[in-house]
Formats: structure tokens, sequence, C-alpha cells
């Protein structure tokens, strides 16, 4: 078997508003395998800004993985600790290689066309004429979850935001979700939430920034409004640390991005932790190209969740991957007889 490593730009169809500013592109990297008869693929999404992994190494490691494929996956992922996308890029990888098909991953009634994953629609950062275009196409779309990103303009003007739409639709016709991305302080949060709390929400993710540790707790004891983690568990490796995290915290909800904590064996590892501790969850992409993306979507799959899950919908870029991945009515499908079309 050998393997080799490739990189590939992104472009966002409109430059997209984060907490980390705003988004024109997003690198992305690729793993192939070859034997003489099968071929895999996997993505190692690092985003850039957030990862554990964006560090100088990164392609020196992504090189080192190649020359050692020979190890075997199980070898490889424990030396990969401190590159999550690494991990997730070569578990897909490996998948991959043993699929009958290098894309069907997890064959199921959702990769047969038989299901679908319900998701939320995803409202992008930006002034508050573009935020409410946004919702109003989202909702014409037919999502009944909506997840606003919040923390970028001014917070009363967010507020009225969350208003009109309440005003328009109550809480038993449009779930709302909003994500703050640690931008509110300690000191101030608690009011927010109160605030917040006014237009029943389904949760906030990670109001403070991750790593105050007993702020957090404080605010997930006291809170009006459900509390999910997100940047909270990047970097948290081992299953005695991540038990830790959530003991100490005791959130109300995480969210699992595979890229950011350690692909599948990583996301495992939260969701029993979490349930072993009565704490939901949800799983999310990262800004993948639909080649992670449809390896998280598959995954997500066989987890049978109920709550609408945080998947991209592979539209936001104008050179993604031809894939059978489509959004209908608020729910991610797999058309089976649509090829899928990589060039890398």
């Amino acid at each position: 078997m050998t393997a080799t490593y490739s990189t590939y730009l992104l472009n966002f169809k409109q430059a997209s508003g984060t907490s980390r500013g705003v988004l024109k592109t997003k690198r992305t990297w690729f793993i192939s395998l070859k034997t003489e008869t099968q071929f895999g693929i996997g993505e190692c999404g690092m985003f850039q800004g957030l990862s554990i992994d964006d560090r100088p190494d990164f392609e020196t490691k992504l090189q080192w993985v190649c020359d050692h494929i020979s190890l075997g996956l199980d070898a490889l992922l424990l030396e990969l600790e401190h590159f999550p996308s690494i991990q997730f890029g070569l578990e897909m990888a490996f998948k991959s290689l043993e699929a009958h098909m290098p894309f069907n991953l997890y064959p199921s009634k959702f990769t047969n066309s038989k299901a679908a994953i319900p998701i939320n629609g995803l409202i992008w950062m930006g002034t508050e004429a573009f935020m409410k275009a946004q919702i109003k196409t989202k909702l014409e779309a037919g999502f009944t979850c909506i997840k606003l990103k919040i923390g970028a303009i001014d917070f009363e003007a967010e507020l009225n935001l969350l208003k009109a739409i309440r005003q328009e639709f109550n809480a038993n016709t449009i779930e709302l979700r909003v994500d703050a991305n640690g931008a509110f302080q300690p000191k101030t949060a608690l009011e927010k939430l109160k605030r917040l709390s006014d237009f029943e929400l389904h949760s906030i993710e990670q109001p403070i920034k991750q790593g105050q540790l007993d702020a957090m707790a404080t605010l997930c004891e006291r809170t009006p409004l459900a509390i999910a983690l997100d940047e909270e568990l990047i970097g948290v490796h081992t299953v005695t640390q991540k038990q830790k995290l959530l003991q100490t915290i005791k959130p109300q909800y995480i969210i699992l991005k595979p890229t950011l904590v350690g692909g599948i064996q990583g996301s495992d590892m939260w969701i029993d932790r979490a349930e072993a501790q009565d704490i939901g969850w949800w799983i999310t992409s990262a800004l993948e190209s639909n080649i992670g993306l449809n390896a998280i979507a598959q995954y997500t799959f066989t987890k049978q969740s109920a709550l609408p899950q945080g998947l991209g919908t592979g539209q936001l870029f104008t050179n993604n991957f031809e894939s059978p991945l489509y959004v209908d009515n608020g729910f991610l499908h797999y058309d089976e007889t649509k090829k899928w079309n990589v060039k890398l």
C-alpha cells in the first residue's frame, strides 16, 4: 500500500463571517491510499485558527504519515494525538479503502436513499439585513431548526432579530439555536443568557471562551438556557480528561466536530462519556469539502440521533466536488443514483 497527500483550496461563494473574521477561502488536505486493486481517500480538514493541529509542522506530519503508512491505522492514530484532523482523514481513508465503493463508508438506509438526516439551517454573521435575508431563505427552504451565529453585531440588534422570528414563528414551529463562539464575557454572560431565554431558544453554544472551566461550570449551573460546549472540547484527548471536563462543567449538551476532536474514535469517546452523564449531544461538520462531509454524515446516521444535526450542505463553495449529497426541506439526503466527481 502507498499513501500520498495533496492540498486543495475551497473558495466560498460569498465571504462568510465568523467570530474569527471573514472567510473567503478554506484550505483542506487529502490522504490517498492505493493498493494494486483498491483506492481510498480521506480528508484532513484542519481548520486554521481553530484546530489544535494548526501548527507549522502540519504538512511535515502528513508526509510522515504517508512515509509510515505500513504501521497500520491503530499505530498511526496513537502517534497523531495532537493532530485530530489527520486522525479523521486517516480513519476515513482506511474506511474508504476497505469499502466496496470508496465513498460508501457506512452502508445504511441513508446511503440507500431511504432515509435522511435532519439538520439545522446555519445563519452566518453579518449585518442585520444580511442575517434577516438568510433567515428568510432558510425558512422558505423548509428548515424547522435554525442556528444563528451571534456576537458579531450589536447584542440589541441580535435580540431584535430573534424577536422578529418569534413574532412570526413560535417555538413549536421553529427551533432556534445560537452560537456565541465565546463572544460573551464571564461577568455579563448570565445576564445575556437570561435575555436570550425570553425567546425560547433551544440552546446556546460556547457562550464564553474555552478554558474558563469554573466560570463555565457556574454558567451551566445557573443558566435559564441550555448550554452546549463546542470549542471547549478541542485539545481534550484522553478518556480521563474528557470525563473530568464533563464532570466539572456539567453542560446540557456537547457538540462534536470529528475533524477537531479526533475523528470517529474521539467522537465515540465523547458520546460514551456524555451519555453516561445524561448529557445530550449532536454532530457538526467544520467546513469540510463534500468528501469530509460525506464521511461525517454517514457516521452521524449510524448514531440514530433524533436531534437536528449541524451538518453542512456542501453548497458554500464554488469548487466543491460533485457528490450524491443534497438538501431538501431541512434534511440532508444521499442520492445513490448520482455519481461522485473528484478531481484533485
